[in-house]
């Protein structure tokens, strides 16, 4: 699934650039991927959307509307799920808090990025495959990362070299 997705990142350079589930299914089997790929990826594409959708912080008008992100307070906590701590790993798990406290990935992005990331079947979730999750909610929201943080998301760590 992951393949599809980044093809799609790559392809369509926007959420909304995106042709809609039907078009972009035969598109990606045009392109050469396997059906069972394609379906997972649409039915993670269609969550994210859906997502996307209520991640606009609430203003004081529609603080109780449902469709909108109230901002976490000051000196708040996120506290991970046993589930969540077992499908994200420490890897992930400590990915995440880096992003959060390099103050790139908003709290209200960050729960987009778990759900996601908890949307994905298996049992543990790989570190690059976390990142193309979080280039997917950036893309979605018709965001770009910041240049470094873009290049720590592209990174293949399995390539460096340790000092």
């Amino acid at each position: 699934m992951f393949e599809v997705l980044v093809y799609v990142y790559e392809n369509y350079w926007q959420g909304d650039a995106c042709p809609e589930a039907p078009q972009l299914g035969r598109k990606l089997s045009a392109a050469g991927f396997e059906a069972e790929e394609i379906e997972a990826a649409l039915i993670w594409l269609d969550g994210l959307q859906l997502a996307a959708q209520t991640s606009r912080l609430c203003s004081p008008e529609d603080r109780n509307s449902g469709v909108c992100a109230l901002p976490q307070s000051e000196g708040s906590l996120r506290v991970y799920s046993q589930a969540e701590r077992q499908h994200l790993g420490l890897q992930v798990l400590g990915f995440l808090t880096f992003l959060e406290r390099a103050g790139v990935l908003p709290p209200h992005l960050r729960e987009i990025v778990v759900d996601r990331a908890m949307a994905v079947v298996g049992e543990s979730l790989a570190l690059d495959d976390f990142k193309i999750i979080v280039l997917m909610v950036y893309w979605s929201l018709g965001q770009e990362p910041d240049a470094l943080v873009l290049d720590e998301l592209c990174d293949d760590s399995s390539e460096r070299l340790p000092h």
